[in-house]
C-alpha cells in the first residue's frame, strides 16, 4: 500500500508523539479514509520529514507517532529565484505549481507596466493564502521536504534591485541570447513578464542591474510557459536534473 505524504506545520520535533489540529484530522479521517496503525510521511517545510504511525483517531483529534526520521527529499544544488509578471486566471497557480515542481528557492509576483491583473489589499492575504496552499500540494506530491518561499507581490523595479545572484537573466524575444553551460553556478535569478511581455524600459533597467539577456529560440512561449522551460534548462545546466 502506497504510503501517503502530508504537510504538516510545527512538528514538535523534540517529541515522539503528538496530535493534529482540527483541519488535518478532519482531511485524514473524512477525505483520506485513514485508519488507525496506518503509517504515513509527513514534513514541515523546512527540511525536516518523518515516517509517522496514527495511534489514535476520531473526527475531532488525531494522534501520531514518530518512528524514525527520513533523508530530507527534493532540493537542488542550485538556488532558484523567479520574479514573474502577474498573470490572470489560473496561469500564475500553474507556474507557482510548475516551478515548485521544478525545484524554485523563491517565486515573487511582480507588479509591471503591462500587468493587466489588479489585487485589491483586501484580497491580497486570501490570494497569498491560496497560492501557498498549492506549493504545499506540489511539494507534497514531488516528494520535497521544504516549501519554496514564496513572496508578497512587488513593483519590479524593487525585485531587480534585490537581485543578488550569481547569474541573473531577464527573458523576452528581442533577444538572441541563447543558455549556456559555461561554468558551474550555484544561483540564478530569472525575470520574466506578463502577458504582454516587459516594457522596453523594464528590459533597459533590468539589464541595467547586471541581467544578461536571455531568448529560449524562435517561438514566443506563453507567460505560464516561459519560466517553466527556463528553470529546467537551468536544472539541467547547473542543477539536478539529468
Amino acid at each position: 500500500m502506497r504510503i501517503s505524504r502530508h504537510y504538516i506545520k510545527g512538528i514538535p520535533l523534540n517529541e515522539e508523539s503528538f496530535s493534529l489540529d482540527r483541519d488535518t484530522s478532519h482531511y485524514l479521517v473524512n477525505v483520506l479514509r485513514a485508519k488507525a496503525k496506518q503509517q504515513l510521511k509527513i514534513f514541515d517545510g523546512c527540511g525536516n520529514e518523518y515516517l509517522a504511525e496514527i495511534s489514535s483517531l476520531d473526527k475531532k483529534q488525531t494522534h501520531l507517532q514518530l518512528l524514525k526520521k527520513l533523508p530530507a527529499n527534493g532540493e537542488s544544488k542550485l538556488s532558484l529565484s523567479l520574479g514573474v509578471g502577474l498573470s490572470k486566471g489560473e496561469r500564475m497557480d500553474w507556474v507557482i505549481q510548475k516551478s515548485t515542481e521544478l525545484g524554485i528557492q523563491k517565486i515573487t509576483p511582480l507588479i509591471t507596466q503591462r500587468t493587466e491583473l489588479k489585487i485589491k489589499p483586501e484580497r491580497l492575504e486570501k490570494k497569498m493564502l491560496h497560492w501557498q496552499k498549492i506549493i504545499i500540494s506540489a511539494c507534497e506530491q514531488c516528494q520535497r521536504s521544504t516549501l519554496p518561499i514564496l513572496e508578497a507581490p512587488q513593483p519590479i523595479y524593487q525585485w531587480i534591485e534585490n537581485q543578488n545572484a550569481e547569474l541573473k537573466y531577464v527573458l523576452h524575444h528581442r533577444s538572441e541570447e541563447k543558455l549556456q553551460a559555461g561554468k558551474a553556478v550555484r544561483s540564478v535569478a530569472l525575470l520574466i513578464g506578463p502577458e504582454g511581455g516587459l516594457s522596453e524600459e523594464e528590459i533597459q533597467y533590468s539589464e541595467k542591474m547586471q541581467f544578461k539577456p536571455l531568448s529560449l529560440g524562435p517561438r514566443i512561449l506563453r507567460t505560464e510557459t516561459a519560466p517553466l522551460a527556463a528553470l529546467a534548462i537551468l536544472q539541467y545546466l547547473w542543477g539536478d536534473m539529468a
